[in-house]
């Protein structure tokens, strides 16, 4: 069993930061490519950041210079530190990542979730 919780979400206004971490727990042997994405209401779902096993990043327009993602290798865990944050932010943010479970022959997508961001006056 593998498990994604994500936690950080909240409440903040305009110009604001938060930091959201996800913890992948349980049978895990090795983790590629770790992302987050998030949700509007409304909306598809959009890619906001990715981070490889080695660390190179990418991240969507709309976020660029504003949010950084990051990643404990050790801890199996993934951040994402997010300032200036504007209402447009506001979104249901999901982790993913591809993990290859101790056993397992082939890497497996797995979700968290999900954590609600609102930024508001």
């Amino acid at each position: 069993q593998v498990r994604l919780a994500e936690s950080g979400g909240g409440l903040v206004q305009p110009g604001g930061s938060l930091r959201l971490s996800c913890a992948a727990s349980g049978n895990i042997f090795r983790i590629n490519a770790m992302d987050w994405y998030r949700q509007a209401p409304g909306k598809q779902r959009e890619l906001v950041a990715a981070i490889t096993s080695g660390g190179s990043t990418d991240y969507a327009d709309s976020v660029k210079g504003r949010f950084t993602i990051s990643r404990d290798n050790a801890g199996n865990t993934m951040y994402l530190q997010m300032n200036s944050l504007i209402p447009e932010d506001t979104a249901v943010y999901y982790c993913r990542a591809d993990i290859l479970r101790r056993g397992s022959w082939s890497f497996t997508a797995y979700w968290g979730q999900g954590t609600q961001v609102t930024v508001s006056s």
